[in-house]
């Protein structure tokens, strides 16, 4: 059973298996989300391991695909269960020109017959959860009653944990960057949602950037779903697993999480990956800390250059002033 209580949320290019292996250091609960993968992707590219291949250690984490063919749904998510994840995530909120190009992301809530057929496919060939993340609605087709027959209607093909962005998104006229901005948030939307169908799970997504807001959330819904805040301020997990899920508080600083990539890294260099592949999802780390602006700038001038290695990351680290123990550590 996978608690989902805080999650951080799928982001295309962002959440690759780099980013998720450095997060689950901060957090050792908190589920993740690979990046939106396109079915079209994982059963026709030439390299099936790159989108589906993570490391033991990111546990719990959910697959999350783009597609609307049942079928080709299906295929890949019994390949992502092969695979080994906890979950298998349809995304039905993304409003990029490219999904709407092949009619799926946030256009499949036009559709929500559609919907519930991809979800029934998928519950059909695998044991583990399948999920929807989605909008409170689209266009003018925005009204309550509208989003109450989109999860009704899938709710009946067995889905039973939605991810509600808060927010409505627009096809035409605004860009993704827009969508996650300018629609307004509607945190009640969503409230309302969970006291009208209180047997399912309804996770909420949209302008969370602090641990304090999430357990204020947890009054009104099941789980929190962070996204950018946690890319581009890391740290914001560091209390999750005490505050979040009862479990022991990491005694690890910004430093120690430093050391315990640097094995990592290293693996990753023997097996021909580049370290800036890495070193791009770390840069916001010391983000408000003395020493951020250098640690960032170091990583950005060296970790691309021919034969840069973990030191790096060494080097950009010793340029951070470590915190000074409190004086019950030091009795």
């Amino acid at each position: 059973m996978i608690d989902r209580k805080l999650s951080v949320a799928p982001m295309l290019d962002w959440t690759d298996r780099y980013c998720r292996y450095f997060l689950r250091l901060i957090s050792k609960h908190t589920l993740l989300y690979t990046e939106m993968v396109t079915t079209g992707a994982i059963l026709h590219g030439k390299n099936r391991a790159r989108f589906l291949d993570f490391d033991s250690s990111e546990h719990p984490v959910a697959l999350q695909l783009g597609g609307s063919e049942p079928s080709d749904l299906a295929a890949c998510a019994k390949l992502g269960e092969q695979w080994g994840y906890d979950e298998i995530n349809l995304n039905v909120g993304c409003p990029s020109d490219k999904v709407q190009s092949g009619s799926f992301g946030a256009c499949l809530m036009a559709t929500p017959e559609l919907v519930a057929d991809c979800v029934a496919a998928m519950r059909d060939v695998v044991d583990i959860d399948v999920t929807v993340k989605h909008r409170i609605g689209i266009d003018n087709r925005d009204s309550y009653a509208e989003l109450c027959e989109f999860i009704g209607t899938i709710s009946e093909a067995g889905a039973t944990t939605f991810i509600v962005h808060a927010r409505k998104a627009w096809l035409q006229g605004l860009s993704p960057k827009e969508n996650r901005e300018i629609p307004p948030l509607s945190y009640e939307t969503v409230y309302q949602l969970k006291r009208d169908f209180p047997t399912l799970e309804i996770i909420i997504n949209g302008g969370i950037t602090r641990l304090g807001q999430a357990t204020d959330q947890l009054q009104h819904v099941d789980g929190v779903m962070i996204g950018r805040e946690a890319y581009n301020n890391p740290w914001v997990l560091a209390e999750a697993d005490q505050l979040i899920f009862d479990a022991q508080p990491t005694t690890l600083s910004r430093h120690d999480i430093v050391a315990q990539l640097l094995p990592f890294v290293e693996q990753e260099q023997m097996a021909g990956t580049p370290i800036n592949r890495i070193t791009r999802h770390i840069l916001g780390l010391f983000q408000g800390q003395p020493g951020a602006r250098a640690w960032r700038r170091h990583i950005s001038e060296n970790a691309h250059r021919t034969g840069a290695d973990a030191r790096v990351l060494e080097e950009a680290a010793s340029l951070v002033p470590c915190p000074v123990p409190a004086a019950s550590q030091l009795a």
